[in-house]
């Protein structure tokens, strides 16, 4: 079975406040087609202009370090076919829980899970809120401390269902972005369907086109479970 982790790209839509939203048009229209092709064969070409933080993509170290891989020079292996494993932020269940007071919002992930070599797909429930003004407000993210340990135990890929897997204040402080992208680990943000995969046993995939010198890109992130 073969499970959609992926929002629609949409013309005119926004994932993120401040981000132009994508652009789609024609460049060769079915109309147009048919005076250069054979009778009876038509075909469509159509455009898009998109900032690469559009929908459910993928940051690689690129998109926070001048210095690290772009999306042309990470490996295939630190995006597809991974192990995959959730963990259930939104009802404190498992292998994950939320802060109280002021930290309520913060996922923090542990307690012995073995997450060397998985894709670790933080499931908060959040994506609900896509595409309307609650997503842009007060949205769960994973707490630093979890950021760290994650890069220590060597998860090959985060995700997260949710805005941002940082808490995204004003004064613009990123510590889960740095330490898992310094660690050269791949972030896969806005992910959405988590609910139906099960806690592991399931294959994660979510690979973007190799474009040179850039650091994210949309992806169409599934899972292939047994």
């Amino acid at each position: 079975m073969i499970i959609e982790l992926s929002h629609r790209i949409v013309d005119g839509m926004i994932t993120y406040p401040g981000i132009p939203a994508p652009a789609l048009g024609v460049h060769l229209t079915r109309e147009d087609s048919r005076k250069v092709y054979a009778p009876g064969t038509e075909f469509h070409i159509g455009t898009i202009t998109l900032a690469a933080n559009t929908g459910t993509y993928l940051d690689t170290p690129h998109h926070r370090y001048a210095d690290g891989p772009d999306l042309s020079q990470v490996p295939l292996s630190k995006m597809a076919d991974l192990p995959g494993l959730v963990v259930r932020a939104h009802n404190g269940e498992r292998t994950a829980h939320a802060g109280q007071g002021p930290d309520a919002r913060a996922v923090h992930v542990g307690q012995g899970l073995d997450v060397r070599g998985r894709a670790v797909l933080i499931h908060t429930g959040f994506d609900r809120h896509f595409g309307t003004d609650a997503y842009f407000h007060d949205h769960p993210y994973l707490a630093p401390e979890s950021a760290a340990w994650l890069a220590e135990q060597g998860a090959a890929l985060v995700g997260i269902d949710s805005l941002n897997i940082d808490d995204t204040p004003p004064h613009g402080e990123r510590p889960a972005h740095s330490i898992l992208l310094r660690a050269g680990i791949p972030l896969v943000e806005h992910m959405t369907g988590l609910a139906a995969l099960p806690d592991e046993g399931f294959r994660f995939h979510a690979a973007p086109p190799m474009v040179a010198g850039m650091g994210t890109f949309p992806v169409r992130a599934y899972a292939i479970v047994p």
